[in-house]
C-alpha cells in the first residue's frame, strides 16, 4: 500500500482523480441501454438480433469515435475535450425527458452519442498519464480506467429508476453526474502532454465521423448495407475505415505495424468482453435463467464491479511482471471459460461462477495490455489509446450483436460462446509466439524516473 501511495505522489492526484470521473461517469452513460434494455423491450417491439443491435450501437460509437478523439488529442487541450464530450454525451439524457415515446430509429441516433461518453477513453488514460513517470504508468492508467466502474452505477441505479418512474426519466440520473464530472475537469484536470498537429483539421475528422457513423448505422437499420445480418456485421469495418480515413498519414503508419494488429485483437477480447458483456448481460441472464429485471441489473453490476475495481491490480502486476507474461496467463483463462460455457451451459449457480471469473480476466487483462502501450508506442500515446481503444470497442459490439444471432438462429447462446472462445485461444497463440521479442521492450527499468524519459509528458507527445 506505501509503495501505491508513493507512486500517486509522484504526480499530480487530482488530475488523475479528475481524468478517472470522466472516464466513470462517460462509462456509466455510454452502457446505460444494457439495464435499460428489458424495459424498453415492452415499449418496443424488437427481435433479439434488433435488441443485440440497439445495445451494441454505443459501443461501436465510442470505438470508432475513439480514433478521432484520439487523434484530437494530439492536437488540442485534454480539459477542452473532455468537456466537450461530456456536453455530446448528455444529449440522449436531455432529450428522452421530453414527452412521448421514442422510436426505434431514435433510439440508434441517440446510441451513438452515448458512445461519446465510451470515446472518453482516449482523452481520459494520455491526460491522466501525462502527469505521470513512465514508471508507474501501469498503475495509473489502470487506476485511471478503472472508471469503468461506471457501469456498476448503471446495474444500481438504471432498472430500479425505471421501475419506478419509467425507463425514459430514469436516463435523467446520468445528468447531475456529468455536471459534477464537469466541475472535477474544469477546477482538477491538467494536460501535461505536448501537442502538434492541424486542430482545425482534427477537429473537422471528429464531426465527420460522429455525422458519418448516424448515417451508417440509420443505412444498418434500413437495409441498405444488406439484409438480415449482413449490414450488423460490415458495419464495424465500415466505420474504422471511416475514422481511419480522416487521420493524418503519420498515425495511419502504425496500422502497418504487425504489433498494433495483435495489441488491437488482444484488447477486443479484453475490453470487448467486459463492456460488451456488460452491455449485454442482462438481456442474458433474463431470456437464460428468467432472473427479474431489476435482479439482473444488480448483477450485472456486481460483475462489472468485478472487472472494473481489479484492472488497477491488472496493470500493477504488469508493471512488475510485464503486460506479455500476464497475457499469457489471462488470455488462457478466458478462453477455456468461455468453451466451458459453450460445453456445459450451466445452470444459474455454474453460470454466475464462470461469468465472474470471465470479468475477473477481463478486468486484469485490460490492466495489462494498455501496461504495453506506453512502452511500445512512445510519443503515440494518443492516438494509440484511441486505435486500440476502438478495437476494444468493436469487440464489445459484435459481443452482442453475435449473442443476439447464435439465440436468434440457433436458440441457444453456446455458438456465441464457442465464437469468442475461438478468438482467444488464437490471440493467445499470438502472444505466445511474439512473447520474446516483446519482451525486449516490455521490461520496465523501476529505477528510473521522470527525468529518464524526457519531461513527463514526453511519453505522450509526438
Amino acid at each position: 500500500m506505501k509503495q501505491v501511495i508513493a507512486s500517486l505522489k509522484s504526480g499530480n492526484w487530482k488530475a488523475l482523480l479528475a481524468c478517472f470521473l470522466y472516464f466513470d461517469t462517460g462509462f456509466t452513460v455510454w452502457v446505460m441501454l444494457g439495464p435499460l434494455a428489458p424495459f424498453i423491450g415492452k415499449d418496443i417491439t424488437m427481435t433479439p438480433a434488433a435488441q443485440g443491435f440497439l445495445v451494441a450501437v454505443p459501443v461501436l460509437s465510442a470505438a470508432i469515435l475513439r480514433v478521432t478523439l484520439g487523434n484530437l488529442f494530439q492536437s488540442q487541450d485534454g480539459k477542452r475535450l473532455a468537456l466537450m464530450g461530456i456536453l455530446l454525451s448528455a444529449i440522449p439524457s436531455v432529450f428522452l425527458l421530453f414527452p412521448g415515446a421514442p422510436s426505434y430509429t431514435t433510439l440508434l441516433v441517440l446510441g451513438v452519442f452515448l458512445g461519446v461518453g465510451g470515446a472518453s477513453f482516449a482523452v481520459a488514460l494520455p491526460m491522466a498519464g501525462s502527469n505521470y513517470p513512465p514508471k508507474v504508468q501501469g498503475l495509473v492508467l489502470g487506476l485511471a480506467a478503472a472508471g469503468n466502474i461506471g457501469a456498476v452505477l448503471d446495474g444500481f441505479m438504471f432498472p430500479g429508476l425505471a421501475q419506478a418512474y419509467g425507463w425514459q426519466h430514469a436516463t435523467a440520473a446520468a445528468l447531475p453526474l456529468l455536471a459534477l464530472t464537469a466541475a472535477a475537469v474544469i477546477f482538477w484536470a491538467s494536460d501535461l502532454s505536448a501537442k502538434s498537429g492541424k486542430g482545425a483539421q482534427a477537429f473537422a475528422g471528429f464531426a465527420v465521423t460522429l455525422v458519418g457513423l448516424i448515417g451508417l448505422v440509420l443505412l444498418v437499420n434500413g437495409g441498405y448495407l444488406g439484409q438480415g445480418k449482413t449490414g450488423l456485421l460490415l458495419l464495424p469495418p465500415i466505420g474504422a475505415a471511416l475514422a481511419i480515413a480522416v487521420l493524418p498519414q503519420r498515425y495511419r503508419a502504425v496500422l502497418a505495424e504487425r504489433d498494433t494488429w495483435v495489441i488491437m485483437l488482444v484488447y477486443s477480447i479484453t475490453f470487448g468482453g467486459f463492456v460488451g458483456m456488460s452491455s449485454y448481460v442482462s438481456t442474458l441472464v433474463t431470456s437464460l435463467w428468467g432472473m427479474s429485471k431489476v435482479d439482473a441489473g444488480l448483477m450485472m453490476a456486481g460483475f462489472a464491479f468485478t472487472g472494473a475495481i481489479v484492472r488497477p491490480f491488472g496493470g500493477w502486476l504488469a508493471d512488475r511482471v510485464t503486460g506479455v507474461r500476464a497475457l499469457l496467463v489471462l488470455l488462457t483463462g478466458i478462453s477455456l471459460l468461455d468453451f466451458t460455457f459453450a460445453v456445459v451451459m450451466p445452470p444459474l449457480a455454474g453460470g454466475v461462477v464462470l461469468l465472474f471469473c470471465l470479468y475477473l480476466c477481463f478486468g486484469l487483462g485490460n490492466g495489462s495490455t494498455f501496461q504495453l502501450v506506453p512502452h511500445r508506442w512512445k510519443g503515440k500515446t494518443g492516438v494509440m489509446t484511441g486505435i486500440i481503444g476502438a478495437a476494444g470497442g468493436i469487440g464489445g459490439f459484435y459481443l452482442p450483436v453475435i449473442m443476439g444471432i447464435a439465440k436468434e438462429s440457433t436458440g441457444s447462446y453456446q455458438m456465441g460462446f464457442a465464437t469468442f472462445g475461438g478468438i482467444s485461444a488464437a490471440a493467445l497463440v499470438l502472444v505466445v509466439v511474439l512473447r520474446q521479442e516483446w519482451l525486449t521492450w516490455a521490461v520496465v527499468d523501476h529505477s528510473a524516473g521522470p527525468s529518464d524519459d524526457g519531461m513527463q509528458g514526453a511519453v505522450h507527445a509526438e
